[in-house]
């Protein structure tokens, strides 16, 4: 999946909006679930927008259309609220080969 600047903050100097989703899954550990995801690049705000609007669909708020139309809308202001911050956590950075002499 490609996400454009729906799920990005407003109002920065980034050259180009287009982020490849590798992967993206919510697991249940313990009591509380977990949300996973991988892409080539992240924009900043951008995994905050995307669990904030996956929470709204988990909630009934809106469905997975809703969801398609966010991001073929291209208009952040239609996606979720972000979450807080707090919990979010980088686990992995993964470089390709090609970049190393």
């Amino acid at each position: 999946m490609k996400t454009l600047n729906v799920f990005q903050r407003k109002k920065t100097d980034v050259k180009t909006f287009l982020c490849k989703i590798i992967h993206a899954e919510w697991t249940l550990k313990g009591s509380h679930y977990v949300f996973n995801i991988s892409a080539d690049r992240f924009l900043r705000n951008m995994v905050r927008a995307i669990v904030g609007t996956l929470l709204e669909i988990g909630l009934k708020k809106k469905d997975l259309n809703d969801f398609r139309k966010i991001i073929e809308s291209k208009n952040r202001s239609e996606a979720g609220l972000s979450v807080p911050a707090k919990g979010l956590f980088l686990t992995k950075i993964t470089y390709p080969k090609s970049i190393f002499l």
